[in-house]
């Protein structure tokens, strides 16, 4: 399984950006895919994760009303985007696109991922 996220950059506080996260290699259509971020001395946290079919969506509380997470399925493949508007200061971090399954509930756990991609850093800075 291959795992490539992109669209991080340096963005203006109230600004917005969209990541995207290309994934392949599935052995099968039903993994959970999420995003996940890591802000410099902190653990890394859950922003969001999708399920195997797009119908549920789960947000943390710091980005809910603010990000909208969506994907678009091939065949054992998948592109999955987040994009996120008002962004803060705080927001600042580097952004992991994880996966876990094969799975047809949601699982959104750090601990519960089985794989990982390179992360992409976004700054929000003036």
């Amino acid at each position: 399984v291959q795992l490539q996220a992109s669209g991080g950059g340096l963005v203006q506080p109230g600004g917005s950006l969209r990541l995207s996260c290309a994934a392949s290699g599935f052995t099968s259509d039903y993994y959970t895919i999420g995003w996940f971020r890591q802000a410099p001395g902190k653990e890394r946290e859950v922003v969001s994760c999708i399920s195997y079919n797009g119908a549920i969506t789960n947000y943390a509380s710091f980005v809910r009303g603010r990000a909208s997470i969506s994907r678009d399925n091939a065949k054992n493949a998948a592109t999955v985007t987040l994009a996120m508007n008002s962004l803060k200061p705080e927001d600042t971090a580097v952004y992991y696109c994880a996966a876990a399954g094969p799975t047809t509930s949601l699982t959104c756990r750090t601990e519960s991922m089985n794989y990982w991609g390179e992360g992409t850093q976004v700054t929000v800075s003036s």
